[in-house]
């Protein structure tokens, strides 16, 4: 579905955030990245949504081929949601309207200061209710408790229709049952729709709990790549650069 090769990013002030990582992503498959601060987790996703631009190597989708022309990433960040840590919501607009912003990828600008057609409504209204939060499509989302604000993000997510789903630290900010539900209600609907995600997290628990796989990030590199029921304590230990046990 997604392939990354040899992919590396070196900032301006010569910073190495990423060097030669080389994977491949699968339709349905529930990835998560581990690795402590400045590991490099977030510039991972974000190369491959082109929010930040590799500095070498290629980022090759099944469908669309290499990643290195301006139509060709419309059409890739068109099918391929994000969702992120601090939910970048609209507060004073409903839960419906923020979930709409997911479909402007496929209107033109012009046609995007128009309300949109009966179709979308009906995906937005439909991926609400996927989240459990039907009922409050009419509600500002500054009224919604940050649990749902999240859901609300990932509805908006959804409502791409995308293919592949990144999420940044999407429960950072939550209570430990509240990040339970969130993940839990995002990898069955990944599932059920054959959608591949990629979720950076810092919680090693719920990463043991959710992913089929597991990628371990350390200075920039890939120290652990496998199975959730794979890992051990010595690879933890090399993923946080701590002693082993």
């Amino acid at each position: 579905m997604i392939r990354l090769d040899n992919l590396g990013v070196t900032y301006q002030d010569g910073t190495v955030a990423l060097q030669n990582i080389s994977l491949e992503f699968t339709e349905g498959e529930f990835t998560v990245i581990l690795g402590s601060s400045g590991a490099g987790k977030s510039t991972l996703l974000r190369c491959i949504n082109f929010l930040t631009y590799p500095t070498s190597g290629q980022v090759i989708s099944q469908t669309l081929g290499v990643l290195n022309h301006p139509k060709i990433l419309r059409k890739h960040r068109q099918r391929t949601g994000m969702i992120f840590q601090q939910h970048q919501l609209i507060p004073r607009q409903t839960a419906l309207k923020n979930v709409l912003i997911g479909r402007l990828a496929y209107h033109s600008t012009l046609r995007s200061f128009f309300p949109l057609p009966k179709k979308d409504q009906y995906i937005a209204l439909n991926c609400l209710a996927r989240v459990g939060l039907l009922e409050k499509a009419l509600t500002p989302v500054n009224s919604l408790s940050g649990g749902q604000q999240q859901r609300v993000g990932i509805a908006r997510a959804l409502a791409q229709q995308p293919r592949f789903l990144l999420a940044d630290e999407p429960v950072a900010s939550l209570d430990p049952n509240t990040a339970h539900q969130v993940l839990s209600n995002l990898r069955q609907i990944c599932q059920e729709d054959g959608i591949g995600t990629l979720v950076s997290l810092h919680q090693i628990d719920l990463a043991l709990d959710y992913a089929d796989r597991i990628i371990g990030l350390a200075n920039g590199t890939i120290v652990f790549d496998g199975s959730s029921s794979d890992i051990r304590p010595e690879q933890l230990a090399k993923i946080y650069q701590v002693s082993s046990p």
